[in-house]
Parts: C-alpha cells; structure tokens; sequence
C-alpha cells in the first residue's frame, strides 16, 4: 500500500505524566494570567492535554460543570489570591490526613 505524499505513518509516543507535573502545571493556568496555548507550549504539551488537565481539575473542585469558571472569566488579583490560599490549604489538609491514617 502507498502512502499518500506528505503523510506519516509514524506516530508520536504516547507519554505518561505523574500527577504532580500535572498539577504544577494546571497551577501555572490558573494562578497566573497566561493563557492555556502559552503554558502548554512552554511545556511542550499539546494544549488540547493541558486544557483537559485544567478542565478535570475544575470539575473536581465545583463538582457541577455548570458551574465550573470558564478560563476566560477575569477573576481580580484577590480572588486568585484567595484560590491559591485555598488550594495549598487543601494540599495541606490531605497531607495531614494521609499522615495522620
């Protein structure tokens, strides 16, 4: 069989992450005010990955997808700080009850 001109039939490998790039790497998204194309092709991540990182991580903590914050919702500096405060509090917390079982 011919290949059609220009195409390949290599693919790229699938690679794995552990959970906590991907978490640092969600973080850099919503932390900061870079958008997901930007953090992801500093990653070198594709950004459909990266948006679904994000996506996963914001039906997790809403639990409703409804009411999960679109990523071009403009949230002021003391919202995002608030976020970030609760997020380590929650990092925080987790640890203390996997230490503590």
């Amino acid at each position: 069989m011919d290949e059609p001109e220009g195409r390949s039939l290599a693919r790229r490998k699938r690679r794995h992450f552990p959970q906590d790039f991907k978490d640092e790497a969600v973080r850099m998204v919503l932390d900061g005010p870079r958008p997901i194309a930007h953090v992801a092709r500093e990653l070198d991540l594709h950004e459909t990955t990266l948006s679904s990182w994000v996506k996963k991580y914001r039906l997790t903590q809403s639990g409703d997808p409804q009411h999960a914050p679109k990523p071009s919702e403009r949230r002021s500096e003391r919202e995002l700080q608030f976020e970030r405060e609760v997020r380590k509090l929650r990092e925080e917390n987790a640890f203390l009850i996997k230490a503590g079982a």
